[in-house]
């Protein structure tokens, strides 16, 4: 225990108490406050957090991989996404989220079997620490649940340590028709152990068992986890699934307080060590509930903006911006310190529930039957009532971008890459899947060897393949990339696209999507304005309200504004960034 005087551990210790007495009434919180002491080292390394302090600017823009994305005979994978990142994404991106490369059983890195060591199929931790010298590194923190491979569990099964009471488990006769549930599997796995049959929960599959947060041991233990990140350069922490954390029968075991509770912790703690560290909570529920999870700007820094996705696939498809401007007109902006997190296609599908009681039930289903006409499939999820609904869209965004709900077009190209354009102007950080960078396209054959429809869209590229794509100016890969680049660059010169800057709402026809930003000193705004349709259409220059004491540009295509009265003409799917700067 720390002796008392003026030193600022005695103020953490205290809070981190405060926390530990919430979370485990039933426990000694000092005890448990000097075990988490011992195992962040603070005595060693120490920083008092920067609060209402935005780590980002506009410069910074993610990519999402897989690390075995790029392959080459002979060599490690996270050899290849090294250098493949260090030529070619080098100047685009500033943050490189390698999905789970720990050694695995299932999901794709999701049901971990060693949290503390590198996939060696991978690479090793100094391919890990290398990239993170180059990059800022994101990395799963997957903490929901573990492999049932994992040696914890193994050790629950047979009554030892570490293990024993590692795992929830709960009575096959207790009610837990509230339980909210991402999957039709049942909910839970009978298990035999050395002190009986148990039924042990499992939110997303019997290989996926959810860890027991009501001992604090396990805390303890991914505590140890984090710790290790830290030490191997990580500094952005994506917390999977976290909604489900703790589990109280009876409830819909979502996004209880306790959960929240828990990313308090986890971020004071943290922020402790690496002031410049960063939680992202990654919550794919009801837009509502995912704001929650800002908390009073002491839980996630970022929060997925996973409305974003369908809404953008929606509008799109329908040629009509009405449902994403009301949307972005509900989002409140978010304070100093905070920052959304802006995708719109990833490692899993699209998924869904975000958009309830955004759009209607028959509007999701039109987009899941034109989903399956490009070649893509839908995951469903059951309903307390036992009806199942379409959950997740699993699809190349490419491909999801063939045409229209009235059917294919010529535009496929132009409409994916207004689609990103409007990402990377909103409110918030882009993050780009790195198939949509490369628009990669389903990947039918995958689907087939895996058995999962997620794997449409997780291709593993030869790299030496690729880049003769890349080098290949004609080519669709080439092309997309080169024009988000492209606008990439652009994003990156601009004050006004800061991921705080001031956001406004523009109000044109529905053929329109349009909103203003504005830079935190005023000085600059863009006003960016889009064609969501495969038609011509036009609006009038006076509309925008520009200050005709200034000189005015569109920072796509470098044409000047001297006529405030001019009709600006857009062609399908065109956009403009008109700035003052």
């Amino acid at each position: 225990m720390l002796a008392e005087s003026d030193n600022p551990l005695i103020s953490l210790r205290s809070r981190i108490i405060d926390h530990l007495r919430a979370l485990y009434p039933q426990h000694d919180p000092e005890q448990i406050a000097d075990q988490l002491f011992e195992v962040m080292r603070y005595d060693q390394q120490y920083a008092q957090p920067r609060y209402h302090t935005n780590l980002w600017d506009q410069s910074d823009i993610v990519a999402i991989t897989y690390g075995n994305t790029f392959n080459e005979p002979g060599r490690l994978p996270l050899h290849s996404l090294h250098e493949f990142a260090r030529l070619r994404l080098k100047e685009v991106i500033s943050i490189i989220h390698i999905l789970p490369f720990y050694p695995y059983s299932s999901d794709d890195g999701f049901a971990v079997t060693d949290y503390c060591a590198v996939n060696p199929a991978l690479g090793d931790w100094t391919d890990i620490k290398n990239i993170s010298g180059e990059f800022r590194l994101m990395a799963d923190l997957v903490i929901n649940h573990c492999s049932s491979e994992h040696e914890w569990f193994i050790n629950f099964q047979n009554d030892e340590a570490p293990g024993r009471g590692y795992f929830v488990t709960c009575y096959p006769d207790v009610d837990l028709s509230k339980v909210v549930r991402p999957r039709t599997t049942p909910l839970l796995r009978e298990t035999t152990t050395a002190r009986g049959t148990k039924h042990v929960w499992c939110t997303f599959s019997h290989d996926q068992v959810d860890l027991n947060f009501e001992n604090p041991e396990v805390l303890l233990e991914i505590v140890r986890i984090l710790r290790l990140y830290l030490d191997q350069g990580i500094t952005v922490f994506r917390l999977d699934a976290v909604a489900f954390l703790w589990k109280i029968p009876g409830t819909e075991c979502i996004n209880l307080a306790e959960t929240h509770g828990v990313i308090r912790l986890l971020r004071l703690l943290i922020e402790h060590v690496d002031p410049n560290a960063i939680i992202i909570t990654e919550t794919n529920i009801p837009n509502r509930e995912n704001l929650s999870y800002f908390g009073n700007a002491n839980e996630a820094h970022l929060i997925y903006n996973f409305s974003l996705p369908p809404l953008i696939l929606f509008t799109m498809l329908s040629g009509n911006s009405s449902h994403l401007r009301a949307w972005m007109m509900s989002m409140p902006p978010a304070q100093n310190g905070t920052a959304y997190y802006n995708f719109i296609a990833s490692h899993d599908g699209i998924g869904l529930r975000p958009v309830e009681g955004i759009l209607e039930e028959s509007t999701v289903d039109l987009m899941a039957e034109k989903v399956r006409e490009y070649g893509g499939d839908v995951s469903s999820r059951s309903l307390e009532s036992g009806v199942e609904r379409p959950y997740e869209l699993n699809i190349s965004l490419f491909d999801a971008m063939k045409g229209t709900f009235d059917g294919p077009d010529d535009y496929q190209f132009q409409r994916f890459i207004c689609a990103h354009a409007i990402m990377l102007a909103l409110e918030g950080i882009p993050a780009f899947y790195i198939h949509s960078l490369l628009a990669t396209q389903n990947d039918h054959d995958k689907v087939r060897s895996t058995g999962s429809k997620r794997a449409i869209n997780r291709h593993d590229w030869q790299r030496s393949e690729l880049c003769v794509q890349l080098d290949d100016a004609d080519n669709i890969h080439a092309r997309v990339f080169d024009e988000l680049a492209r606008l990439i660059t652009i994003r990156k010169r601009q004050r006004a696209f800061h991921p705080n800057a001031t956001q406004f709402t523009m109000h044109f026809a529905t053929h329109l999507f349009a909103f203003w930003r504005q830079s935190m000193d005023r000085a600059q705004s863009i006003f960016c304005i889009y064609n969501v349709t495969n038609k011509q259409c036009s609006f009038a220059l006076q509309d925008v309200n520009l200050v005709e004491t200034q000189e005015w540009h569109d920072l796509v295509t470098g044409e000047r504004y001297t006529d405030f009265r001019q009709e600006i003409v857009l062609e399908p799917y065109q956009f403009v960034w008109i700035t003052n700067m």
